[in-house]
């Protein structure tokens, strides 16, 4: 009797057991079903980096398909990591350029995102918008709505859209296009809008764009040859340079083997550059900065931009792991050809190899209104002067070249833009004489050679 009802007990417990086990069973194939059934194209769990773009072309399909691959890993309310630290929205602004107005979102952090545009709502009456939802983020205090009202865009409001989601929508205007890619040093989203209206070049601030300094220890005295070319001012096509002293403030870029730091030594360089250039060719002169300041890389190009100049030059000092590495490079916008190229842009972007590449992977699109081929023409009137001032003095220099590479600093330039490394910091040689004015100097009149160069075949 006891057999049979221990028996009959084991029988109840299986039959139990068996049928839980089945359903989650099906539970587990279920839900493998349905990762497995996910569209290609459903968005991810990582930050958009990409741009995005309303024109199409056949000569540019696989950029825009690897392109599209980025963005497909934009980031959705649900991708929130609830342990990590909220970003800090830090600051909004917005640029009023002639040919797109760009505005950006800075945090005190990466942080991931999302974007859409929406189309006029005429039963509602809402104008057309676009907006970004900033996932695991929160506002600071003081950051308020923007007025616009360029043409492109009319307004940019920023509120907390939900507990860890920070929402920024522009009310369209005119907009026809649109592209969004982040910045590094600080982190910032990157919206440029672009559409049609009439040009119009906005002041630029004050603050940044300042004065050239009237100091006498960096004042050349000027010589016969001098003076009379300051008599005969340029006049053609290029009237207005910026120069763009690299780095600086908080940010020192490349220190060399003895202590020197790439912002001082392209500061001293780009001031003289300034007073060569109005003195010897007679043109008007910008700059991003006469003092040791920070401006960021998005701002560099939009200042150009906004005081409508025709060429933008931007002066930098190189290093390298390998401490023999020597000589003179200049660069345009492009994507990079080389690992070495790729690691020089990650190191003048503040940034990483990585996001390098995804800046590589919406570079065409970025560069819609680049002047690629008058960029490259610049850049080597530029190379072969300097190289022809600085080799014929001292011994030992080598001549790099003409590179390509996607430089943020060179980003959202309208008008001919280069990058110059007029030497390794890290190459102890080469440290000595960057803070050598004897060198710098040199160094000034063979881009001034350059430049002079470029004006002449454009008559």
């Amino acid at each position: 009797m006891t057999k049979k009802l221990l028996l009959l007990i084991v029988i109840i417990i299986m039959a139990v057991a068996l049928p839980g086990m089945s359903v989650a069973e099906q539970a587990e194939q279920k839900t493998k079903g349905q990762d497995a059934a996910q569209p290609a194209g459903k968005p991810g769990k990582k930050a958009a980096k990409a741009s995005h773009s309303s024109k199409k072309g056949s000569s540019k399909a696989s950029t825009k398909k690897t392109a599209k691959k980025v963005k497909q890993k934009k980031a959705t309310p649900a991708a929130a990591d609830k342990t990590a630290p909220m970003a800090l929205v830090k600051e909004l602004r917005h640029w009023s350029n002639p040919d797109y107005t760009r505005i950006a979102v800075a945090l005190d952090r990466e942080a991931k995102f999302e974007f859409h545009r929406l189309p006029q709502n005429e039963e509602l009456k809402t104008p057309p918008r676009l907006y970004i939802d900033i996932i695991g983020a929160k506002i600071a205090p003081g950051v308020k709505d923007i007025t616009i009202g360029d043409g492109l865009l009319k307004k940019a409001r920023i509120g907390q859209f939900r507990p860890d989601t920070v929402r920024v929508v522009l009310d369209l205007d005119s907009m026809k296009d649109y592209k969004v890619f982040t910045f590094s040093d600080p982190f910032s989203i990157i919206i440029d809008a672009k559409g049609e209206r009439q040009p119009t070049i906005s002041k630029a601030r004050e603050t940044t764009i300042a004065p050239l300094p009237a100091t006498e220890a960096i004042k050349p005295v000027p010589t016969q040859e001098q003076v009379k070319e300051a008599a005969r001012p340029a006049i053609g096509k290029i009237r207005r340079i910026v120069v763009d002293a690299g780095h600086g403030g908080h940010d020192p870029g490349a220190l060399g083997v003895g202590g020197s730091r790439e912002k001082d030594v392209v500061l001293q360089i780009a001031l003289r550059l300034a007073r060569k250039l109005k003195e010897e060719l007679g043109l008007d002169v910008v700059l991003t900065r006469s003092t040791d300041v920070f401006i960021e890389l998005k701002e560099r190009t939009a200042i150009a931009n906004q005081v409508g100049a025709d060429l933008f030059v931007s002066i930098h000092a190189n290093a390298a792991l390998n401490r023999n590495s020597n000589g003179i490079e200049t660069y345009y916008l492009n994507l990079a050809k080389t690992e070495k190229v790729a690691q020089l842009a990650a190191q003048e972007n503040g940034t990483s190899l990585e996001k390098v590449s995804v800046l590589q992977a919406v570079l065409f699109d970025l560069m819609a209104n680049y002047k690629l081929n008058d960029s490259a023409q610049l850049a080597d009137d530029v190379q072969k002067a300097v190289y022809h001032r600085v080799g014929a003095k001292y011994s030992g220099v080598k001549n790099l070249g003409v590179k390509q590479g996607p430089f943020y600093v060179l980003v959202g330039a309208t008008m001919p833009s280069i990058l110059v490394e007029t030497a390794f910091l890290s190459n102890e040689r080469e440290e000595a004489r960057l803070k050598d004015p004897a060198y710098q100097e040199c160094t000034t009149e063979g881009i001034v050679d350059g430049i002079r160069e470029y004006i002449a075949s454009l008559k």
